[in-house]
């Protein structure tokens, strides 16, 4: 008996920019999707030149044409779930928010990418409180690191578990269903045990997540790749707090297999294959 392939076929997509050194972004995305068995697609919002060293460059793409990727995706394919990094300015968040809510998108993980592992910022400043007031507000899950959570709050940066603590409720304020706020930037030594620690509030009740620190310097791409890895569990079926663990345990293992790449001179990417190469 013939049936519908999309009724089996996990569908992710990831509206973000392109990273040419392949290490985040879009590249990232579709690599964790692949990694973890959905299918991906892609809108693309900017184009950076950049490697493991930094960003050299950044072209935006015109607001017309993305409103064009994604009326050609939600038209022909039954997306399961979308991810969303790197938006760079106000019309274009305007713009895929507009489209989102059309197309009544139910499993929406906003990863609100400002500034990347070297350092350079990535979104406009006058396009922060458009995120905030049009896109947010949509989103089943938000993925804050502790410099993007201090953006958003406009708050000094977290320096300890309880600082990230009292940010939960402030961005749970921010209209999203469930706030994942990840505690990277926070050194090792920092927190008890040595863990690596985060906080998921799922609306309802707070979960702290930990999973053991790799010291290394191959970490470009974390929030993009974990972001995506959740993505793509919410598209397989799983719930918010299932691909949230699964999605934590993922990158875990990632970072820890980061060093058995060798890329680039600067911060290498996280290992997407590490269950397959």
């Amino acid at each position: 008996m013939i049936t519908d392939k999309n009724l089996s076929t996990p569908i992710a997509l990831t509206i973000a920019g392109s990273d040419s050194g392949g290490g985040a972004g879009i590249q990232a995305d579709l690599k964790a999707f692949s990694a973890l068995g959905a299918y991906g697609c892609s809108v693309i919002t900017a184009l950076t030149a950049q490697n493991t060293q930094g960003v050299q460059g950044i072209f935006d793409v015109d607001p017309a044409f993305i409103r064009q990727q994604l009326d050609s995706i939600f038209s022909d394919i039954d997306v399961t779930a979308v991810k969303i990094g790197m938006l760079s300015q106000p019309k274009v968040i305007e713009t895929v928010a507009e489209r989102l809510e059309h197309y009544k998108v139910k499993r929406l993980v906003v990863d609100p990418v400002m500034v990347a592992t070297s350092g350079d910022v990535l979104l406009q400043r006058e396009a922060i409180q458009t995120l905030k007031e049009v896109l947010i507000p949509q989103a089943s899950l938000i993925t804050p690191n502790l410099p993007e959570a201090a953006v958003l709050l406009d708050q000094p940066k977290p320096e300890s578990t309880q600082q990230m603590l009292d940010m939960i409720e402030p961005l749970l304020e921010l209209g999203s269903k469930a706030v994942l706020l990840k505690g990277g930037h926070l050194a090792g030594s920092q927190v008890e045990g040595g863990k690596a620690v985060d906080f998921y509030h799922d609306g309802q009740s707070l979960h702290r997540l930990e999973s053991v620190w790799t010291e290394t310097n191959n970490t470009h791409g974390t929030g993009c790749t974990l972001s995506s890895a959740i993505t793509a569990l919410l598209a397989k079926g799983f719930s918010m707090t299932e691909a949230v663990q699964g999605g934590k345990e993922y990158i875990a293992a990632a970072i820890a297999k980061a060093d058995d790449l060798n890329i680039g001179q600067g911060h290498g990417p996280v290992h997407h294959f590490y269950r397959n190469w």
